[in-house]
């Protein structure tokens, strides 16, 4: 999906809200303005789901669904994905290329909007599946 496609009132509500974001050791509230205006992000298809996350179109090729938790009344979704941008080959994966997403439905849309953005160990724990 092509963000420049949706309604300019679409594009605003985007650009007013923030998100919370940790990552690479950088903590600190993310504004979604600056995302548009320096990042050029589209929505990813994640599962059934379409997701505007704050990053460049770029690393979408890199970014992969694990698994996915939808609310109950379906106006927040939690992520679980994988991000090999960066990731170095001749290390262990599941320290670098780990991301939590918080989203939440943009009213009148089928995109959700990634709120928080945070880092994350891929754990597997075997005994809890």
């Amino acid at each position: 999906m092509i963000l420049a496609d949706f309604a300019p009132s679409i594009i605003e509500t985007i650009a007013g809200l923030d998100y919370d974001c940790i990552l690479e050791k950088h903590e600190g509230p993310g504004h979604w303005s600056s995302v548009l205006k320096y990042y050029n992000p589209e929505i990813s298809r994640l599962g059934e789901f379409n997701v505007l996350l704050p990053v460049s179109q770029d690393q979408h090729p890199n970014i992969s669904l694990l698994r996915h938790i939808p609310s109950a009344d379906g106006k927040t979704l939690l992520l679980f994905l994988k991000d090999t941008t960066y990731a170095n080959p001749s290390e262990d994966e599941r320290f670098i290329a780990g991301r939590i997403a918080v989203c939440e439905r943009i009213p009148d849309t089928d995109i959700f909007i990634a709120t928080v953005y945070h880092e994350w160990f891929i754990l597997e724990n075997p005994g809890l599946s």
